[in-house]
């Protein structure tokens, strides 16, 4: 049966996706902020989603000012609304299949080199519980790559001191083994020893990363704490997603194979990966043109 307007379309349509690709919440609500945006310009040329014409789409993904990578995720969502669309009988046609998919330009990642990174991790103040909580959480984000949906999801059960690892999972539920190295190590013991008990004060939490409520950190806040003390040193725009490129682009710079690092990182294509081998590259072109005399 057809939806009585878009939004009830929209949800019947994520339900659907949810049940086929187990869909992680992120991924979900980046579908649905899409065919919101998508909704809103449509209205504004006197359609609906469900009404939509081809040349009335092309016109809206036209005047699309994003990036590449924005507009090409973008034509994505269409597509997969208007292919349920029509399988589920909402609509004879689909008028999605003659839009082109906007060209991706190289975009490199933002990362830091590896003297702005020891100066990030030294930045919290380690006398504050706060602040060794930061130490420790920045530290475990440098060493394994984790994202940080996966890093303020962290459990005590999930890691193991004496093996050196933890287990996280990542996108589409997959499960993998991250080495946590020495020095996050010592700064996780340092902070469930120290910080940890004082944050909770006589709360109970599960939780690897808790707050001074002694609730588990949201995303938001991580990105917050990491922007914050980068912001102190002069590095703007920087994220715990700036931290994970590091780490991959750091392993890459030191001879890492491709392939170990598409592991650590949970990446399911290799594709995916590659790019911080353009990263490197273009890294070392800089200090060759800064540091050779014909540079």
């Amino acid at each position: 049966m057809k939806p009585d307007n878009d939004a009830v379309a929209v949800d019947a349509f994520l339900v659907t996706l949810w049940q086929a690709e187990n869909l992680s919440d992120n991924t979900r609500d980046a579908y649905r902020r899409d065919l919101a945006k998508l909704a809103t310009r449509l209205a504004e040329h006197g359609r609906g989603l469900l009404a939509a014409d081809t040349d009335t789409l092309r016109a809206v993904l036209a005047d699309d000012a994003s990036r590449p990578s924005t507009r090409a995720r973008l034509v994505t969502s269409v597509r997969r609304f208007y292919r349920h669309a029509r399988a589920a009988g909402w609509r004879d046609d689909d008028p999605s299949v003659r839009l082109a998919t906007p060209k991706r330009g190289l975009t490199l990642p933002k990362t830091l080199s590896e003297r702005d990174v020891d100066a990030l991790l030294a930045a919290p103040d380690v006398a504050a519980p706060l602040g060794l909580r930061d130490r420790a959480l920045l530290e475990l984000v440098y060493a394994t790559g984790l994202r940080v949906s996966e890093l303020v999801g962290l459990r005590l059960g999930q890691f193991d001191l004496n093996e050196g690892c933890l287990t996280t999972v990542g996108k589409g539920d997959k499960e993998r083994k991250v080495p946590m190295g020495q020095v996050a190590m010592r700064w996780l013991e340092r902070y469930l020893a120290g910080a940890r008990p004082k944050l909770l004060a006589d709360r109970q939490s599960d939780a690897l990363f808790v707050s001074e409520r002694g609730q588990a950190m949201t995303r938001q806040a991580a990105w917050l704490l990491v922007s914050r003390y980068a912001a102190g040193l002069g590095f703007p725009g920087v994220s715990p997603h700036t931290l994970r490129h590091a780490f991959a682009t750091h392993l890459v710079n030191h001879g890492a194979d491709l392939r170990v690092v598409q592991l650590l990182l949970g990446h399911a294509d290799i594709t995916t990966t590659q790019i911080y081998t353009y990263v490197a590259r273009e890294r070392l072109k800089a200090l060759h043109a800064l540091h050779h005399p014909r540079g």
